[in-house]
């Protein structure tokens, strides 16, 4: 009998249920006394930065600066529960895969280094040294170093990736497959074209002057929670938040603010969303070429009435590019398109535009639900057009808000994780190292599988995350993975991507984020993170380290770089004695970095600045530039609708879930409980398909390359969703992804336009 795992939705997000959740957590843990005090250290000024999100801290923060999924991330980390050698020696690797991802991660913490040893199938315990110098002759062996791909997730330091950077290019590639590719890769290409620099334009202080806020294809309640509470306050003061979803999302919907004791007491929640919009999925670049049209014409209107215009034309004239260009791209668009391809109602995009006419100060924020997308570039340009309209860039209570998902993502970036490295940052590299750095780019996530692939590439190395599950058409870079010579995977619990060793493999384990990080002379370290606010804070850990036998990721880089290419330009060993000389480096070689040492160590950091919040445009013009083209011929929804019995698939996280690991199997803002393998489907489509709630079906990826793609045995959960459209959790709908269906210039997989059909499991197991 199935048991059932549909119950009521949570009234609010936050509220006592993240109470509760958060008490449960600390109690799964082990250690709920030292869980909760270490707690309180999360993102203080001396404390440790919060590993759940990259949503920007206070000036003037409180003593609880940190969310449910904080308590999450850090609980799980500093769980009591340990995955020790004996462990290993009781299991063997193809025991492993067939747990699950969240049975995985909630075995524990890893306590020493290990090698895969073949004949047994087990992973053995091995000494540090000897690690570091099979990992450097594999590498060394080489016939050339673009055979290597070096994998970076976003919760590395600045510190560990600047290192990461210069051991890899001091060993000869630009090979940096990195997880921002995944994720924000369109924002930064869209953002350099548009205003000259890849990232936002805003501070969070600036979300307290803002009138409207448009809040496009995210889901803070559950990706970055602390986001709310912003909101909130913006709400609360009569701003207007205007949400552009097509699933409904309680978190965007209602927010009960738990450090509120009145409202917590009256069981009251705060409403966000003054306005909520569902267009269909890939349907924003046309809502909002909708809504610029309905402001030219407003414009019009006002202008032909004697009344002044509502464009900042002092701001188009002094500070834009192209804006001609651009207005005849819009009235050559028709309605009619623009509705059909969005999903929306004139109306409803009308009323939208008359919101932002209304409001002296516009923030547009967004994050993956427009990132993943084929057309994802034009639609961020299309978004940063809009906001050029009445100049909302670069002045206070205004601007434009990726808003990442790693805690130090875009740090990563910043201090020299791209496979496309910009000549100046090399020209500064090459001059404080006294090296010729590789000019050729490198590969990027897809360009890494397809060197895989091909059977080009022959070493991975992964400094945390879980590649194998985190990439389209998983199942595929599970054995490209094991096709490997070499596979080295940098972490601190046990995943997927570890159970898919190469010829060579080792698990290499590391202090995490709370853990006290100590040199040779017994002082602790602090290591930096930048967040999407380019806000540069420090980070010092509190807790003892999980084992004595761990190391820092900085330590093992230069372990393994001192193994591979030596320590005569660099003494890797004295740098990861002494962070300070990191940095010492950073600051000479990465401008905005100036007197870095000292400025870290101020309550809440510097801010690293941004050109275009200054008005300064770093583009080819010199000036913000509009982009002018046409919309999509056709996006997957309208491709789906003439198709019979195909929709268009989304994936995103559950509640209890941060990317690839599963802290929980419940999400109680959509109402779903102890189950992830399901799919969020429109009432009216349920019923097209002849199918009923719960239902058991196989999805079926819809993609004419001639590979088989089929996640087996969901279940059906009626929702609030666009016809056509549906969702589900990643990484169970990875396998859906194709390789080939990713974003124009970004090479962003498309996650969120897959085009899927369903097979009820019964016809598959014929009939029974």
């Amino acid at each position: 009998m199935n048991k059932p795992f549909i119950g009521k939705k949570s009234a609010a997000a936050g509220g006592w249920g993240a109470l509760k959740s958060c008490g449960k957590h600390l109690l799964a843990a082990g250690a709920p006394l030292s869980g909760a005090k270490t707690m309180l250290k999360a993102n203080q000024p001396d404390g440790f930065d919060c590993p759940g999100c990259a949503w920007g801290d206070p000036e003037h923060g409180s003593s609880f600066e940190f969310c449910e999924n904080g308590v999450k991330a850090v609980t799980w980390e500093a769980t009591e529960k340990r995955v020790t050698p004996d462990f290993f020696a009781r299991h063997s690797v193809s025991e492993l895969r067939h747990k699950s991802d969240h049975d995985l991660e909630h075995l524990g913490r890893l306590t020493h280094p290990l090698r895969y040893d073949a004949p047994s199938d087990r992973y053995r315990p091995i000494a540090w040294e000897e690690a570091f110098a099979e990992i450097g002759h594999v590498l060394k062996g080489l016939d050339h170093p673009n055979r290597a791909e070096f994998y970076t997730s976003g919760r590395a330091s600045n510190e560990a990736a600047f290192l990461y950077q210069l051991f890899v290019r001091l060993y000869g590639t630009n090979n940096f497959p990195d997880c921002s590719n995944m994720c924000h890769e369109a924002s930064g290409v869209a953002l350099r074209q548009a205003i000259g620099i890849g990232k936002g334009t805003v501070t969070l202080e600036d979300f307290e002057h803002a009138d409207a806020i448009f809040v496009v294809g995210q889901n803070p309640g559950t990706n970055h929670p602390r986001m709310l509470g912003d909101l909130r306050k913006a709400a609360m003061r009569g701003a207007r938040i205007v949400v552009l979803n097509p699933i409904r999302e309680r978190g965007l919907e209602r927010f009960a603010d738990p450090q509120d004791k009145l409202q917590m007491l009256r069981a009251g929640s705060t409403d966000i969303a003054s306005d909520y919009l569902q267009p269909r999925l890939g349907g924003d670049m046309a809502a909002f070429r909708g809504m610029a049209k309905a402001v030219f014409a407003a414009d019009d209107a006002a202008l032909a009435s004697g009344r002044p215009s509502l464009l900042d034309h002092d701001f188009l004239s002094q500070h834009t590019a192209d804006f001609t260009a651009y207005r005849a791209a819009v009235d050559a668009t028709t309605w009619a398109a623009i509705e059909d391809q969005s999903g929306l109602t004139r109306a409803e995009i009308e009323h939208a535009a008359d919101i932002y006419l209304a409001a002296g100060n516009v923030i547009c924020t967004w994050a993956m639900g427009v990132t993943q997308h084929r057309h994802s570039v034009p639609t961020i340009r299309e978004i940063a057009n809009f906001m050029f309209l009445r100049g909302h860039v670069g002045r206070k209570g205004a601007g434009l808000c990726p808003v990442r998902g790693h805690s130090n993502v875009q740090g990563d970036r910043t201090v020299g994780i791209n496979e496309k490295p910009p000549a100046a940052f090399l020209d500064a590299l090459a001059r404080e190292f006294g090296f010729e750095p590789p000019r050729e780019n490198g590969h990027n996530v897809l360009g890494a599988i397809g060197a895989m692939l091909a059977g080009e590439a022959q070493a991975f190395i992964g400094l945390g995350g879980n590649f194998a599950r985190a990439t389209p058409d998983s199942d595929l870079v599970a054995k490209l993975m094991q096709s490997q010579k070499l596979t080295v995977h940098i972490g601190t619990k046990l995943n997927h991507s570890h159970l898919l060793p190469g010829e060579i493999a080792f698990i290499l384990p590391c202090l995490g984020r709370t853990e006290i990080d100590r040199n040779s002379k017994g002082v602790a370290q602090i290591v930096t993170v930048e967040d999407s606010m380019s806000m540069v804070h420090g980070s010092g850990g509190i807790n003892e380290p999980a084992s004595p036998h761990l190391k820092s990721e900085i330590a093992i880089i230069a372990g393994i770089a001192a193994a591979t290419i030596g320590s005569t330009k660099v003494d890797w060993a004295a740098l990861a004695d002494d962070y300070d000389l990191i940095r010492d480096r950073i600051a000479r070689v990465i401008p905005g970095f100036e007197d870095y040492n000292t400025r870290v160590r101020r309550p809440r950091g510097f801010y690293l600045g941004n050109s275009a919040a200054e008005r300064r445009w770093a583009t080819p013009a010199a000036r913000a530039t509009f982009w002018a083209g046409a919309l999509p011929e056709t996006v997957e929804h309208q491709d789906a609708r003439d198709r019979d019995g195909i929709f268009v698939l989304q994936t995103f996280r559950s509640h209890d879930q941060y990317n690839t690991t599963i802290y929980g199997m419940n999400d109680r803002y959509r109402g779903i409980y102890g189950e992830r393998r399901v799919v969020f489907m429109n009432p009216t489509d349920l019923e097209k398909i002849g199918a009923k709630i719960a239902d058991r079906v196989d999805v079926i990826g819809v993609h004419d390359d001639g590979r088989e793609r089929i996640a087996a045995d969901f279940r059906l959960v009626p929702y609030d969703i666009p016809e056509g459209c549906v969702a589900g959790y990643y990484p169970e709908l990875n396998v859906l992804v194709p390789l080939g269906q990713a974003g124009e210039q970004s090479d962003t997989p498309a996650s969120k336009s897959i085009l899927v059909r369903f097979r009820p499991v019964h016809s598959r197991l014929g009939g029974r």
